[in-house]
């Protein structure tokens, strides 16, 4: 079975997200006070480093799933969908137990909402590692066809409209400035840092953080060290949904109410972060902590863009460019390994 990264390269991996997150703003701060300069201070602020983060959890708790999908050698283009299909969900939970009482929602109704949101994603994932592997058809396929099922399963139960809900507590979970205030941060911004501990202690000193790494690396080697790969690949999946579902719960917060045409072409930001992040689309690489610096490098695009007040569509050729090369700088790094 393929051995773990050491730990020099598991440094030098996770170092390099950073020194990447690091240049884009030194980038952007230079460029904002030779273009912009009345926006500088407004760039360098607290403020806009809570906004940052905050903007950030949806897209790295997703890029957290995806990071065990593409480091196994999968993919999943149902990302975008499975957090509109998880949003509504939410919502819809959330009125079934105010019983169209305007008052504000039980902690019991909020928990059991987040529960169906992440039970709508897990569901959909395992539709896909299964649908993928009792059927041998390629994930990038099952997935793409997801992608359509999931986003018209979110319209047809929300009726084509967004879902309004009642006040609730889950609502305050992805605010700039948190209540209580000694939290700092946004309450979502902790639960993606709890679940990249989890899923990073996962990957790293678990068998089956083993196992992805194994299929990822070479799945005929790794079937015949007596690896389950069909049952790894379905939990896979499954666990990168229930993730999605999570991110469907952050986005219900984030909007205020279930909507099914939210995250559209979400899956390319949270790819692009685990792409960003060190992880390769040939498998067998991949870091949370990686992902998540890449999805802060995502987040900060916007944000300097935003300052420099690019046109959105200048914004996505300038993401489409970083996407492409930071799949080239992979491919090439991947040559040279063979060619050594």
């Amino acid at each position: 079975m393929p051995k773990l990264p050491t730990a020099h390269s598991n440094w030098k991996s996770l170092l390099l997200p950073f020194i990447g997150l690091l240049f884009v703003f030194i980038l952007f701060t230079v460029l904002i006070a030779i273009f912009e300069p009345d926006n500088l201070e407004a760039f360098l602020s607290s403020r806009n480093a809570k906004t940052v983060i905050t903007q950030t959890v949806i897209v790295g708790i997703g890029a957290l799933g995806m990071t065990m999908v593409i480091t196994s050698g999968g993919i999943d283009l149902s990302a975008g969908s499975q957090i509109a299909l998880a949003s509504v969900a939410c919502a819809l939970t959330l009125n079934a137990f105010s019983g169209g009482d305007p008052a504000t929602i039980s902690v019991l109704g909020m928990l059991v909402a987040t529960l169906a949101a992440m039970t709508a994603g897990a569901a959909t994932g395992a539709f896909n590692g299964t649908v993928s592997c009792a059927l041998k058809i390629p994930p990038f396929i099952v997935t793409l066809g997801t992608m359509m099922i999931a986003r018209g399963a979110a319209e047809g139960i929300a009726k084509q409209s967004q879902v309004r809900t009642p006040d609730n507590t889950l609502q305050n979970f992805m605010q700039r400035n948190p209540d209580p205030e000694w939290l700092i941060f946004a309450p979502g911004v902790w639960i993606m840092i709890l679940l990249l501990v989890v899923v990073a202690v996962t990957m790293r000193y678990t068998v089956f953080g083993r196992y992805i790494y194994a299929l990822g690396s070479n799945e005929s080697t790794a079937r015949l060290c007596g690896v389950p790969v069909t049952r790894t690949r379905i939990i896979i999946y499954t666990l990168c949904g229930l993730l999605m579902g999570i991110s469907g719960a952050m986005s219900y917060a984030f909007l205020g109410s279930g909507d099914p045409t939210t995250a559209v072409a979400k899956e390319l930001d949270i790819i692009a972060a685990v792409v960003i992040g060190g992880g390769s689309l040939s498998g067998g690489k991949g870091s949370p902590i990686g992902s998540i610096a890449g999805a802060l490098i995502m987040t900060l695009l916007v944000s300097g863009c935003g300052m420099l007040n690019v046109p959105d569509w200048s914004q996505k050729i300038i993401i489409g460019f970083i996407i492409i090369g930071a799949v080239a700088v992979d491919t090439l790094k991947n040559r040279r390994q063979i060619a050594s």
